[in-house]
């Protein structure tokens, strides 16, 4: 994408830069800017995913997201949510159980009904399970004990809502008196319980695998958004075996995930 993409996208809707741009790794550019005055941010989909996020974030309704301003194509203008609170720091602090509770509390507000129909576009979550399938054929391991359990889960979901898709730590800001806000969203349909399994691999994997840090997430996400604890490691391990299967196939250290996965697996009762 060329870095001069964002220019006619400042000069359609009156913004003016108020920072550098940068590039995410799918391929978005994002710039700083001012929208009537006030702090906003433009980004430019590179990636399906990304469209569909756009999408997805205007249906929320800057109810537990961010404040859509503009949206049109590829682009899409946000408030920009700029609260002096972290819930990486917040964790990483030693203040892990409320970090968690926020994310739990967030997710809820994002799958509460909304008025208008959901997006059109929306994936359905047993497609983005593809990798997994092929990294149990071709290496066994973990990712052949996890991908049953994916397999069950998919074929019979619970609470089917919206999801977001990355609900972490560092996709949750702080909104000030709005609260905390989600940004990013992948679009996806599916069981409600996969959104909180992106928590138990973050903000580090060194905090995620720390002696004690998994049973007590899993305990406050149990309790504050009403999920079978046993049914949630499930998904912790299932999402993180497939986390491992997209880091093999992009060339990462799958090392981290795996070892989420087999602390899931053992918290269930499964051998790996």
């Amino acid at each position: 994408m060329s870095a001069d993409v964002i220019t006619p996208w400042l000069e359609r809707w009156g913004l003016d830069p108020d920072g550098e741009p940068f590039t995410t790794r799918f391929g978005s550019r994002l710039a700083p800017v001012r929208h009537l005055g006030e702090p906003a941010m433009l980004k430019i989909a590179g990636h399906e995913d990304e469209r569909r996020g756009g999408a997805l974030m205007d249906w929320w309704g800057a109810e537990g997201a961010a404040r859509v301003l503009r949206r049109a194509e590829d682009a899409i203008l946000l408030e920009r949510v700029c609260g002096p609170r972290s819930l990486a720091a917040m964790a990483l602090g030693g203040r892990d159980d409320e970090a968690t509770a926020v994310l739990c509390e967030t997710a809820m507000r994002l799958h509460a009904p909304r008025a208008k129909p959901a997006p059109e576009a929306l994936v359905p979550l047993d497609s983005w399970f593809h990798a997994l399938d092929v990294a149990a054929r071709r290496d066994g391991g973990v990712f052949a004990a996890a991908q049953p359990f994916a397999a069950r889960l998919l074929a019979e979901p619970r609470d089917i809502v919206v999801l977001h898709g990355d609900l972490h730590h560092d996709n949750v800001l702080d909104g000030g008196d709005r609260g905390w806000l989600a940004i990013d969203p992948k679009g996806l349909i599916g069981e409600r319980g996969f959104d909180y399994a992106n928590l138990f691999r973050n903000p580090t994997a060194e905090l995620a695998l720390a002696p004690g840090i998994m049973e007590r997430r899993v305990a406050v996400v149990a309790e504050t958004a009403r999920l079978e604890p046993v049914r949630l490691l499930q998904w912790v391990f299932a999402y993180a075996a497939l986390g491992a299967a997209w880091s093999l196939d992009s060339g990462h250290d799958p090392g981290p995930g795996l070892a989420i996965a087999q602390m899931a697996a053992g918290r269930i009762g499964v051998a790996v």
